[in-house]
């Protein structure tokens, strides 16, 4: 499902791929999938449904064992290392625990999404004294994390982690933003702050978002178009208005989907009201 006369970005046909790490075990199988540009889709399922696996193979991070992969029309796995490399530029992958150096500053950590726009002598020089602070600065109050731009990583909270791991996402120049499970940190609140700022970065870069999620109800609430994975296949793949409660309970027969609401709510910061307008 792709709406019609949108460019493009994701093309995959069978797509089989194994988990990450060397097991042999099939963490996807036979995905037929099409994303078009400035799309924005939400990915839904159990535990162990290949979420993951699925968005490091968006992102060219993983390479899959079979059927095809298309990338912005190309096969990123048959172009040289340059092209690639060229190609990964245009995405941007956003892990649940973003690899974050724990003594690093909270300001050159963000400022680090600018690395593949930077030349050598650019990025080392930003180590000492960063470079754009205001722009690092912009980009965490819209995740209501301001006040910790000179902080050391390894003073922030688990949810501050994430979302300072996202404020990344907003300097980077890329046209596909690939988020995995950005609120498992977060209290309601930052919740819907965090996916308002999501959706509306990509909404104003014309950017493909996808975006795994444990929480159905946002997802419904907040997503035109729901893909739903399940034993490494594709469960639905639907407008958010054709799917049902009785396609949820299948999803999840034995494993209760959760409510919006993460295990350990980060509660150290307060919202700002106007924060996601």
């Amino acid at each position: 499902m792709t709406p019609t006369g949108s460019a493009p970005v994701y093309r995959l046909e069978r797509l089989v791929a194994r988990h990450a790490g060397g097991t042999r075990a099939l963490a996807l199988q036979q995905i037929d999938l099409r994303i078009g540009a400035g799309e924005q889709l939400a990915l839904i399922g159990p535990s162990g449904a290949g979420k993951t696996t699925l968005l490091a193979t968006l992102a060219c991070a993983h390479r899959p064992d079979g059927g095809t992969f298309q990338a912005f029309g190309a096969d990123p796995w048959t172009l040289s290392d340059a092209a690639r490399h060229r190609l990964r530029a245009r995405l941007f992958l956003a892990p649940q625990t973003p690899p974050l150096p724990p003594r690093q500053r909270v300001v050159t950590a963000v400022l680090a999404a600018r690395l593949p726009q930077w030349n050598l002598w650019q990025a080392l020089v930003s180590l000492v004294k960063p470079k754009d602070p205001e722009a690092a600065y912009r980009a965490l109050v819209r995740f209501n994390l301001g006040d910790k731009l000179y902080a050391r990583v390894d003073r922030l909270s688990g949810g501050e982690r994430q979302r300072c791991g996202l404020a990344r996402l907003l300097l980077s120049s890329a046209q596909v933003l690939l988020v995995d499970e950005p609120l498992s940190a977060l209290d309601p609140a930052l919740s819907q702050l965090t996916l308002a700022t999501l959706q509306q970065e990509a909404a104003s870069r014309k950017a493909a978002l996808v975006c795994s999620l444990h929480q159905v109800d946002l997802a419904l609430a907040h997503f035109p178009r729901i893909v739903a994975l399940k034993d490494g296949r594709v469960a639905f793949d639907l407008p958010r208005e054709q799917v049902t409660q009785a396609m949820i309970d299948e999803l999840y027969l034995n494993e209760r989907p959760p409510a919006n609401g993460p295990h350990e709510p980060d509660l150290a910061t307060p919202l700002a009201v106007g924060a996601c307008l």
